[in-house]
């Protein structure tokens, strides 16, 4: 089995669809994951099938636009988001739909997710993978509070889905140090359906660091897919916001070549020798 790597749009904002399939290109990604943003593109499934031959790039999978960030993208209605998404990503050739787990303050909605995810799951073919989160914290002058923010919990090992998708940024910010975190994804097993390759450090931000860069076991998750005969993508989600044009080329070059060398033979293809220049 070969595991593909590829990138997300996420890891390219505030560049669109089309800047993240370029850098994917040029840097030698195996392909790309849409999240459904305000990004026009990232909508349309018409325009993201004309991406996909124009660049000879497969979509790997389709992220929900159930993020705090993008409720009103496509509606009010989480599972109308979740039901187009997965259309999606049937008409583009995904295999996974990423969902964020409900907020706290919607009840409706979270009240029967678990079951309703699962009954959609079996019914439609389509592995649609909860991701794992995190408690919010927020420290005081005298101490530090925190808020379950998601119901019905952040922790996946918590509740029956039977696909999930693994954060290592997550991970890092939920608290978990280097044992907590390879032990979640052990435990997961087959459930693991797809990964976001980020790293991350215990504090109340959600870094998305360059693998290698925080504190989670990066390198050691990566190895323990490609021994375990994963069938799943390998996803960068990293955070370049604030980076300039060339260390944000520098930044995901990093992170393939990173996570090409610790999938070692379960990885689909070497990098290419890319002209990166150091950012200065």
């Amino acid at each position: 089995m070969r595991i593909p790597v590829g990138l997300s749009t996420s890891s390219v904002y505030p560049g669109g669809v089309e800047q993240t399939f370029t850098l994917a290109r040029d840097l030698g990604y195996d392909g790309v994951e849409v999240m459904v943003f305000r990004d026009p593109v990232s909508q349309e499934i018409d325009g993201l099938k004309r991406l996909t031959e124009e660049f000879g790039l497969p979509i790997l999978a389709i992220h929900a636009p159930t993020l705090l960030l993008t409720q009103g993208v496509w509606g009010r209605d989480p599972w109308d988001k979740i039901d187009r998404s997965t259309e999606m990503a049937h008409e583009v050739g995904a295999n996974v739909v990423v969902i964020h787990p409900p907020f706290r303050w919607q009840r409706t909605y979270a009240e029967h997710f678990v079951g309703a995810i699962a009954e959609r799951e079996r019914l439609d073919g389509m592995r649609m993978a909860v991701e794992n989160m995190f408690p919010w914290r927020a420290r005081t002058s005298r101490r530090e509070r925190t808020m379950q923010a998601y119901l019905p919990g952040w922790d996946p090992l918590e509740h029956d889905y039977g696909s999930v998708t693994l954060d290592l940024s997550h991970t890092a910010t939920a608290g978990l140090d280097r044992d907590a975190a390879l032990a979640m994804a052990d435990e997961l097993g087959p459930r693991l359906a797809h990964l976001h390759l980020a790293d991350g450090i215990d504090n109340f931000k959600d870094d998305h660091l360059v693998p290698g860069r925080g504190d989670q076991p990066c390198a050691e998750v990566l190895q323990m897919l490609a021994a375990e005969g994963y069938g799943g993508s390998v996803v960068v989600e990293v955070n370049t916001r604030k980076m300039s044009e060339v260390g944000r080329r520098s930044a995901l070059a990093d992170s393939l070549a990173f996570a090409r060398e610790h999938l070692g033979a379960g990885s689909l293809r070497p990098v290419p020798d890319a002209d990166v220049p150091e950012d200065s």
